[in-house]
Formats: C-alpha cells, sequence, structure tokens
C-alpha cells in the first residue's frame, strides 16, 4: 500500500497517509490512458462545418431556359453545384464525433494515470493550503510553489464544498483545479505535479472500496 507524507508550510510534515493500492499502486497501462485522453479530445470537438447542397438553396425550381434550340448545353436548375451560387456538391456537414469508452475502462485509465505520477515522484499530499478559511491568491501561490517545487504546471485535486481554495487558487496561471473523483486521465497525464488535500487523497483511496462493494 502507498505511503506518502502530509507536506505543510515550511517544508514541514503532518504525519503520513496510506493510500488505495488499487487506485494509487495500479499498473501504467499506457495504452489505456492513451485510448482515455483520445476520447475525451475526441468527445470536447464540436463539428460545425456546413456546407449547404444545392436542397439548401432557393431558387432553381424551374429550367433556366428550354431544353433544345438555344444551342447550349441542357440546364435543369441554376442551383446546381456547377453553376455560381449553386449549391456544393458532397461539402461537409455536421457529423457526431463522440468516441465511446467504458466506465470501467476510464475509472481504470484514471487510475493507472494516478498510479505513474506517484511513481514518478510528481505527487504531493497537502493537509490544506494554509489559508485559514480566508480567500488568499498570494497565499496559496506560494504554497503551492513551495510544495511543488517551482512546477510549470500542477493539478490540484480537492474534496467537495472547498470554495476558499478553488476561489484562491483559480486566477493562478498553469494550475488545473478538480474536485475529488471528478477528475479525468488527460488533467493527470497533462497536469504537471498533482497536489492532493489530505481529505481528496482519502476520497479517492476509497473509489476502489466503493466499486469492491457495488460488485460483492
Amino acid at each position: 500500500m502507498p505511503t506518502l507524507a502530509i507536506k505543510t508550510k515550511n517544508g514541514k510534515t503532518a504525519g503520513d497517509i496510506s493510500l488505495s493500492d488499487r487506485v494509487f499502486g495500479a499498473e501504467r497501462n499506457i495504452a489505456l490512458m492513451h485510448q482515455a485522453v483520445v476520447a475525451e479530445q475526441e468527445n470536447w470537438r464540436q463539428d460545425t462545418r456546413n456546407a449547404p447542397g444545392r436542397g439548401d438553396m432557393l431558387g432553381g425550381g424551374r429550367k433556366p431556359f428550354k431544353q433544345k434550340g438555344t444551342g447550349r448545353a441542357r440546364q435543369g436548375s441554376i442551383v446546381a453545384p456547377h453553376w455560381t451560387g449553386g449549391g456544393a456538391a458532397h461539402g461537409p456537414h455536421p457529423r457526431d464525433l463522440g468516441h465511446k469508452i467504458n466506465k470501467k475502462m476510464r475509472r481504470a485509465a484514471v487510475w493507472s494515470a494516478l498510479s505513474a505520477k506517484l511513481a514518478d515522484s510528481e505527487m504531493v499530499v497537502v493537509d490544506g493550503f494554509d489559508l485559514d478559511g480566508k480567500i488568499s491568491t498570494k497565499t496559496a501561490a506560494n504554497f503551492l510553489t513551495e510544495v511543488t517545487g517551482g512546477a510549470r504546471k500542477s493539478l490540484v485535486v480537492i474534496d467537495e464544498g472547498d470554495e476558499v481554495t478553488v476561489k484562491s487558487l483559480r486566477n493562478i496561471a498553469g494550475v488545473t483545479i478538480r474536485v475529488g473523483k471528478r477528475i479525468s486521465t488527460r488533467d493527470v497525464v497533462d497536469g504537471g505535479v498533482v497536489v492532493i488535500t489530505k481529505a481528496a487523497a482519502a476520497t479517492l483511496s476509497g473509489w476502489a472500496d466503493e466499486k469492491e462493494e457495488k460488485e460483492a
């Protein structure tokens, strides 16, 4: 079972915390993590391309001139694709770009990503951000810089209802904030150093226990 020291300000620690071996000690599955990240990126895409076809154009209800006797090539409609101002032939239209990945795989990918961060020493557990219930971006930023060693990017995982921490961190460049189990593989992989509060770490560790209870 993985164990991490709970960091506080001035380089001090407030004991250790034991983490779930299933969530934080999983095998590093690169292929699964890649599949989960691709699925999330695809599901965020919006295909807004739309070229109107001849059926979407106004006019063209009758022949522009008679079939024979004009010396010109026969024409059936002025909205045909080869006419200026006509509808596009086989143009792009909005598509569903969704990429499905089932819940079990998505959860396993997050666990694999968290375990990889822990194995690479890119995870920190903190007791809090030394805010004492007051919103302070400066205090939170200084504490975050201290515990991450000045990392350029960091993913902060907090527990439900911690509005003071959210409002203190949300304007800091390079910081992503997520709540409890509402994190994705992309958040973890692309988040830099993962900073988890003690309460959130306990919630994530209980994630596997909840799954076992449902399967029992």
